[in-house]
């Protein structure tokens, strides 16, 4: 029964991280919940182990329809890998439970700052070209992957929104971005996760399967709805974040 649970969550991440990140949502809760006895360590890691699959193909299916900005995003994914790897180191020496109570609330911040800008992220104008976008991009990318490594909820729709917010592209080409990067955040998790024995191979292989199917299907509805369709998921995402770590953090 845990492996038909698992494998529908699994899908259902997929689906939704594809469109606009915060896959770990629904696949992390589901794992804890269906083994509540297993180390937080492991059941994250294989949480990463199978969700890159899914990642990667999102990833490798939007570049095919949507123009990724290539010179900047490759040297911001190679910096979202070294943050995401030193935050894992981190969190492994410094606590992070100051984040759990800052981090509905930033989300708060991100959620009434795109209802209140009606046309943001609707239009592709990018802000920066050559250099200043590589430098901007790569700082983007070092911060939220050091967010990652450390602690992880949200990443996704951290990276979409500071695409839209500060390098002015809209919802679909900040998502098809955002999952380049947070490819490489994943990887850089899983090398730590795997070299601690974090993960259980046999159980994310299955669960990788499922997450491949479901970005898949969501890639298809985002580049074929657009971004009208992509930013209201990301409302719909980043609202319910708010609530499971309110909750985590507040009532809990």
């Amino acid at each position: 029964m845990e492996w038909i649970l698992m494998t529908l969550a699994s899908l259902l991440a997929g689906f939704v991280d594809a469109i606009v990140g915060g896959g770990g949502l629904v696949m992390v809760p589901a794992l804890f919940a269906a083994f509540p006895g297993a180390p937080p360590a492991t059941l994250l890691g294989t949480n990463k182990a199978a969700s890159v699959w899914g990642t990667a193909m999102a990833t490798w299916q939007y570049s095919r329809k949507v123009q990724i900005r290539w010179s900047a995003m490759l040297p911001a994914a190679a910096a979202g890998f070294g943050g995401s790897f030193v935050g894992a180191w981190a969190v492994t020496v410094v606590s992070a439970d100051f984040l759990r109570k800052l981090l509905p609330l930033v989300l708060l911040g991100v959620l009434l700052y795109t209802l209140a800008k009606k046309e943001l992220g609707r239009h592709h104008t990018p802000r920066f070209a050559g250099r200043a976008e590589v430098i901007a991009a790569c700082l983007i990318g070092v911060l939220i992957g050091f967010y990652d490594g450390f602690f992880g909820p949200g990443t996704g729709s951290f990276f979409v929104f500071l695409f839209v917010r500060l390098l002015g592209y809209d919802f679909l080409n900040a998502s098809a971005s955002a999952k380049l990067l947070n490819c490489a955040t994943n990887i850089a998790a899983i090398a730590l996760f795997a070299a601690k024995g974090h993960v259980w191979w046999h159980f994310a292989v299955t669960l990788a399967v499922a997450n491949v199917l479901g970005s898949l299907l969501g890639t298809h509805m985002a580049l074929k709805h657009g971004t009208s369709f992509v930013r209201g998921i990301f409302i719909v995402v980043v609202s319910t974040l708010i609530l499971k770590t309110g909750y985590d953090a507040f009532l809990r």
